[in-house]
This record gives structure tokens, C-alpha cells and sequence, in this order.
């Protein structure tokens, strides 16, 4: 048997040097021995509380006296303000304990649900997660599934994890347990311990840039970030961006990039999904922005989905930096890089173009004089580029804050997150916002 094949092993994989305290290492249940390990240890240096469902004892079934202690662990984590990881493997509810282990089911969906945003969570599911523990696992800030997984809250069900990826579900998809592992152990080292700590911080090399103005959204997200740091979410899910957590200059931060197509609802939901995340944990967001408006399709599901994006950015009070590498149209530009709704500091390509239109619509509306005169059209775009879309023009009036050329990228957002290092914002009081 593999170390990761078990409860304990998996624990010992995770925690540093495989050493770690046990708790509750006695407990029992009406048939005996409890179905999960847990324990408290150090995970890449942050101290970490983790439990691990046992599928040697009862197939993992959850039962009374095993929520009772994985409930510990959230509470004991909420009070000493670290980390949760939380590793998935059992085929179910024990159903001779009827209604008292839903009742506990429901304690653990609140202990999760008071940690949103306190602790970081992590959920691996390495086996089976079905039903309300589906639930209980998908509550996590980050989830980690092994490719053959079951992941579903419909019991049964054909859903596989690598579908779960596709559409969203799953943030990490990882061939293997011992793989998922190393996932879990990059996110804890990424993430602050809780919503008051400092972002962590790395040794890192400098590097230069080869950036040049038709690179793509991956040149530039893996030139912005350290090198080897960067730990890509929900990689499998709307192709049209990137997100990632990535340290720049050794100290953690969140980025979004978008590889110049119209928006869609995904890439928007995906992107939303990151801005929170960062904005719980006070890490920076870099924005890079090539997005030539939204797409014309879907209606009602992108107003949805760009009205909670719009809304996670305006609200969110971490440091934010807007770089906009290609287009910046219409809603996307006011979404990703308006100054208004989103960015503390805009930096622009020299070669990007900035629009409230498209510009073949907005040759019609302005030029459509000289069009009617028989002026070449195509001229014309690049005439409104080089001009009223030019960043020049935005930055002559305050839409934008710096232009770089594409090689200076990195050094630029260096210099804007040490701008911003010291930043606070306050914010009226209420309990969320609605939209």
C-alpha cells in the first residue's frame, strides 16, 4: 500500500516531514473506531489544521461522532485564525444514524460557512464525495479533485470529476492522490493563514522579459509572475482566461488575464470567482485586460454574470492593477480596467486601444461622412485606433495611469504593487451587498 493510500498516510504526505499532532486520536463511535484522522501540523511553514475520512473503517461513512470531529477542527481553526484542509473519501451517511447525522451534516455546513473568508479552505477529494459532503466539500475556497474522483451531489450519477473541471466545479484537477497533495501544499503556501495576516512571502530570482505587442495571455501572466510560482484555477474551464495565484517579487498575489476575445458568462463567472477569493485574503489582483467587448449572445445570462464581476471588483478593497495589453471595449474596459468601477492603477500597452465601441462601430458612427465620400474604411480604423482609441488619448485624460512598451510589463507592476503595498480603504457598514 502506497503512504497516500491511506487515511494517515495522506496526513503524513501533507504535513511537513510527515509529523503532526493527532486530535481526538481516541475517539469512538457507537460501532467503534471513528471514520477520519484529523490532526494539527505545519504545511510549507504555515501552521495547518487537516482531517483525512478513512475508508477502512465503514467505507468513510460519515456518522455522528465524525462530524463531531472534524467540527473541532473548524473550531479550533477559527479560534487560532489558520487553515483548513479537508481530504474527501467515503461513500456516504450512515444511515442507521438517520436524522441525528443530518442535524450534523448541517453543524458542519455552518463551522464551514462562518470560515469563508476568516481561513482559507481547501478541499481534495481523493475518493468518493457524495451528496450534502459534495456540498460540504464544494464550500471550500479551493477544490482539488483526483482525475478518477466521484464528485457529485445526485446520488447516483455519471458526472466525473474531469467534467466537474470542465464546467467549473473543480478548481485543480490532478492525475493522482500524491499529485493532489503537492496542489494542496502550493495553495496553503500562496494563501495567507487568515483575512488579517500580511500576503506570504518568497525567495525569488529576477528574470527579464521577452514580452513583445502579439503575445499571448500565457506569455504575459508567466512573465508577471515569479518564476515556478504560478498555480493555475480552474484550468480546464472557459479557455478565453486565465487565473491564477502567483507571487511577483516574492510577496503573493491574484491574476486574471484575458486572451482578447468578446467576454462570455464563464470566463466572466471564473474571473469573479478569483476577485473574491483575493479581495477575502487581501491579496493584490492584477487584471491583464484584452477583451474586445462581450459577446452578443446569452443575454440575460451575461448581464447576470457581468453585473456580479462589475460588482466584485468595485467592492473589493485590496490593491488592484489594471494592464491593458490589447482591447479594452465598451463593458469590458468599464469591468476590467474603468477607473471608476475597478482599478487603483491602470497601466497600458503603448500599442493597445481603448474604446467605448468596437471600432469598426465606432468608424460608422463618427466617419461615416468620409465613408459615404468613399474613404478605404480599413484606413479609417486605423486612423480612430491611432487616435481617439489610442492609450495616449486616455491617458491625456486620466483613464489611464502609465504606458509601457510589452517588455517593461513586469517592471511596471512591480512598481505599482509597491505604490499600492500600503493601501486602506474603508467601506460603509452592512452585511454584503445584494448583487
Amino acid at each position: 500500500m502506497s503512504n497516500t493510500d491511506s487515511a494517515l498516510g495522506r496526513l503524513e504526505a501533507l504535513f511537513d516531514n510527515g509529523e503532526f499532532t493527532q486530535l481526538d486520536a481516541y475517539a469512538k463511535s457507537a460501532d467503534g473506531e471513528v471514520e477520519v484522522v484529523a490532526g494539527f501540523g505545519s504545511v510549507n511553514g504555515t501552521a495547518v489544521y487537516a482531517f483525512s475520512q478513512d475508508k477502512s473503517i465503514s467505507d468513510g461513512a460519515f456518522t455522528v461522532a465524525q462530524c463531531a470531529k472534524i467540527k473541532k477542527v473548524y473550531d479550533l481553526a477559527l479560534k487560532t485564525g489558520c487553515p483548513v484542509v479537508g481530504i474527501y473519501d467515503s461513500n456516504g451517511v450512515k444511515l442507521t444514524e438517520g436524522f441525528e447525522v443530518l442535524n450534523a451534516y448541517g453543524e458542519l455546513i455552518k463551522a464551514s460557512s462562518a470560515m469563508s473568508g476568516v481561513c482559507p479552505q481547501i478541499s481534495l477529494v481523493a475518493g468518493s464525495c457524495l451528496g450534502s459532503a459534495a456540498l460540504i466539500a464544494n464550500m471550500a475556497d479551493i477544490v482539488v479533485a483526483v482525475k478518477d474522483a466521484d464528485f457529485y451531489v445526485t446520488v447516483p450519477s455519471e458526472l466525473t470529476a474531469l467534467q466537474s473541471a470542465n464546467e467549473g466545479t473543480v478548481d485543480i484537477l490532478a492525475e493522482d492522490v500524491a499529485s493532489a497533495i503537492n496542489c494542496v501544499r502550493d495553495a496553503v503556501a500562496l494563501l495567507p493563514s487568515n483575512n488579517l495576516d500580511c500576503a506570504p512571502i518568497f525567495d525569488f530570482s529576477e528574470k527579464v522579459s521577452a514580452l513583445g505587442a502579439d503575445s499571448t495571455a500565457e506569455d504575459i501572466v508567466s512573465a508577471i509572475a515569479d518564476e515556478g510560482s504560478l498555480l493555475e484555477l480552474k484550468s480546464e474551464y472557459a479557455n478565453n482566461a486565465i487565473t491564477a495565484l502567483a507571487s511577483v517579487m516574492g510577496s503573493s498575489v491574484g491574476i486574471v488575464a484575458f486572451n482578447g476575445t468578446a467576454l462570455c458568462p464563464s470566463c466572466i463567472y471564473k474571473a469573479e470567482a478569483l476577485v473574491k477569493l483575493c479581495d477575502a485574503y487581501s491579496l493584490p489582483i492584477i487584471t491583464v485586460v484584452n477583451a474586445d467587448g462581450v459577446i452578443r449572445e446569452k443575454e440575460n445570462q451575461l448581464l447576470t454574470a457581468l453585473t456580479k464581476l462589475t460588482t466584485a471588483y468595485a467592492g473589493a478593497t485590496c490593491p488592484k492593477i489594471s494592464v491593458i495589453t490589447g482591447n479594452a471595449v465598451g463593458s469590458a474596459y468599464i469591468t476590467l480596467a474603468g477607473r471608476g468601477a475597478n482599478a487603483d492603477y491602470v497601466i497600458s500597452w503603448d500599442s493597445a486601444v481603448i474604446s467605448p465601441l468596437e471600432a469598426d462601430s465606432a468608424v460608422a458612427f463618427l466617419y461615416n461622412d468620409r465613408l459615404a465620400q468613399g474613404e478605404d474604411r480599413a484606413a479609417l480604423e486605423a486612423e480612430y485606433k491611432e487616435t481617439i482609441a489610442s492609450p495616449f488619448t486616455a491617458a491625456a485624460c486620466g483613464a489611464v495611469d502609465s504606458i509601457c512598451a510589452p517588455q517593461d510589463t513586469r517592471k511596471s507592476v512591480i512598481s505599482a504593487l509597491d505604490m499600492l503595498s500600503g493601501k486602506r480603504e474603508n467601506t460603509l457598514p452592512r452585511k454584503h451587498s445584494v448583487k
